[in-house]
């Protein structure tokens, strides 16, 4: 018996109950299609026109979006920022864990699907998220502008320095590198000495991985007496966690990598590949407005913040409509700047919100942390102690170092000036420390 599939009905000419139409379209110019008398206009007039698109069929399939729009009444772009709901990690892990395994938030039979990625799972339950062929398309394509953004082009050698797991993000950036015409080199599998084998064999021009793997190579070529002044490496192109757009970070993979151009990408699997450093101006992402819609809001009081404050990073993709996302809640930090190359993230990516620890009524983030770290460079590894003393937080470190003498007390002294606190360190032995591929995870819990 030939199973008979579940097609969906066409969309044209369809008309949302919850999208509010224009009455007399050609009257005056309604605020659902507004005049683009300036850049600002014309970018909203774009997105108001892909979001309605893309809410319209959201709500039509899918369960899950039908439910949380259900009372809402969408005029314009501005209705949409005041009245929709947001969306949090939490609502998607209930949804998969009561509808599973892969929930009600998709628009597409079992059939329109291709492409499988999972989240990390690191805050909760992993999500499983399917792609259209459509959908991963759009994917790539966010990936190919940001090659185009951090000055890759085509022909260029470029290698991709981490395990091919399930997580969106390498394989995106892979098979966008294919599209583009770059010349493309897995090292799934390899260890760190034929990785690094492979990087400076093939005179690879364009590395892509994490900050700390970036490092990690580095700090091996040294031990084993490998100059990477004879490394063709000309970008290095790094996300999964913070580090490409903190200074000293940057600093010290650009000097460990012969001068090499450090630029940091941000992404989740959840939303996509989001916002791209542009070559020559480090120190920042830009999102790729054109196909998302971004808000930055005060993280209780769920309003927009003014630029040089930071905010919560709030998200809705404009192109993903097999996995409809509006206004959804990363979780993530920022400073923002609106400049002509558009809405900018100063300093990448903060923190996330819930990795803040007030240590004597000081607000330390990780990535702060990182970045004083990464401010001596004989450090090679480190790992943070959280644990609490006298019932109030308290932090110390653990560090790995090139044999150079005094790193203890040097980076004592750099915690100080930073921010005015004593943190104490400990040097141990080279080796003794966990090292990562992924996202890095240094903070871990102790007993006081």
């Amino acid at each position: 018996m030939v199973r008979k599939r579940n097609f969906w009905p066409p969309l044209l000419g369809f008309t949302s109950p919850f999208l509010v139409q224009d009455a007399h379209p050609q009257a005056t110019p309604s605020a659902q299609c507004p005049m683009p008398s300036a850049v600002s206009d014309i970018l909203t007039h774009r997105q108001w026109g892909k979001l309605q698109a893309l809410l319209g069929q959201a709500i039509e399939r899918s369960c899950f979006q039908k439910k949380r729009f259900e009372a809402s009444q969408l005029h314009s772009l501005q209705d949409f920022l005041q009245k929709a709901p947001f969306t949090r990690k939490a609502d998607l892990v209930a949804d998969q864990a009561t509808h599973g395994p892969y929930g009600e938030n998709r628009t597409e039979p079992d059939e329109g699907y291709i492409r499988f990625c999972q989240t990390s799972g690191t805050t909760a339950r992993p999500l499983s998220i399917w792609d259209t062929a459509q959908d991963w398309e759009w994917l790539l394509e966010n990936w190919i502008e940001g090659y185009r953004l951090a000055g890759v082009t085509p022909g260029m050698v470029a290698f991709y320095a981490f395990s091919f797991g399930p997580f969106l993000g390498f394989w995106t950036a892979f098979e966008a590198g294919l599209r583009m015409g770059l010349r493309c080199i897995p090292g799934g599998g390899l260890g760190t000495a034929a990785r690094l084998h492979a990087v400076l064999e093939h005179r690879v021009e364009v590395l892509c991985c994490t900050p700390t793997y970036a490092l990690h190579l580095a700090a091996f070529a040294r031990r084993e007496g490998i100059d990477l002044r004879h490394s063709a490496v000309r970008k290095i192109l790094v996300a999964g966690e913070p580090g490409g757009s903190l200074p000293a970070v940057r600093q010290q993979l650009e000097e460990a990598w012969n001068g090499a151009e450090v630029l940091d990408h941000y992404g989740m699997t959840e939303v996509g590949p989001v916002a791209f450093a542009a070559s020559g101006k480090p120190g920042a992402l830009r999102i790729l407005e054109e196909r998302y819609l971004a808000e930055i809001i005060h993280p209780e009081l769920n309003k927009p913040v003014k630029e040089g404050e930071s905010g919560e990073l709030v998200l809705t993709p404009l192109g993903r409509s097999g996995w409809p996302l509006f206004r959804y809640r990363t979780g993530d930090l920022v400073l923002h700047k609106r400049t002509a190359d558009g809405l900018l993230l100063e300093g990448g990516i903060l923190a996330r919100i819930d990795d803040m620890v007030i240590v004597r009524g000081v607000n330390l983030y990780p990535s702060a942390v990182d970045d004083v770290v990464r401010s001596v460079p004989e450090v090679e590894e480190y790992r943070v102690s959280l644990f609490t003393k006298a019932g109030l937080a308290e932090v110390s470190l653990e560090v790995e170092s090139n044999g150079a003498f005094g790193v203890s007390s040097k980076l004592e002294a750099a915690f100080e000036r930073a921010f005015s606190l004593r943190i104490p360190v400990r040097e141990v032995s080279l080796g003794t420390l966990p090292r990562f591929e992924l996202k890095a995870q240094r903070w871990v819990r102790a007993h006081g």
